[in-house]
């Protein structure tokens, strides 16, 4: 699963960051739902050609989140959404969903050019399946 994640090495953003801006906005999307196992520290790395301890910090960073578990054999997984008596709900801001929903966007983007789409197929795509959730 690289599921569309990619580093920009160019950008000021640092590598680790990238990917966990990225995985969190998958998970605040629902592309990624509780449960779901991402790839192995490793995997990523050698997929993305970056220092493991890149991938392992960015699994850190979403851990300390409460994005993601590290479970023992099962490596790490979404985590599930656990309600806590008393606790207030807490849901992510405007900002934060315009974020996430931006990222799926560059990620359909990046998606559909790989496949060699343009832009016109790519709208035409997007339009029929805005068309399909009015309906």
């Amino acid at each position: 699963m690289t599921a569309g994640i990619s580093v920009n090495l160019q950008s000021p953003v640092p590598p680790f960051e990238q990917i966990r801006e990225q995985i969190a906005s998958l998970i605040t999307v629902g592309a990624l739902a509780p449960g779901t196992r991402l790839p192995a520290v490793r995997s990523l790395a050698g997929d993305l050609g970056l220092a493991a301890g890149t991938v392992a910090r960015a699994y850190k960073e979403l851990e300390r989140a409460g994005l993601v578990e590290t479970r023992r054999r099962n490596g790490t997984v979404v985590a599930g959404r656990r309600p806590v008596i008393g606790a207030p709900s807490v849901t992510p801001g405007p900002g934060a969903v315009a974020a996430a929903v931006t990222t799926a966007v560059e990620q359909y983007i990046a998606e559909g050019r790989r496949a060699g789409f343009d832009d016109t197929a790519l709208l035409a795509i997007l339009r029929a399946k805005l068309t399909q959730q009015d309906g």
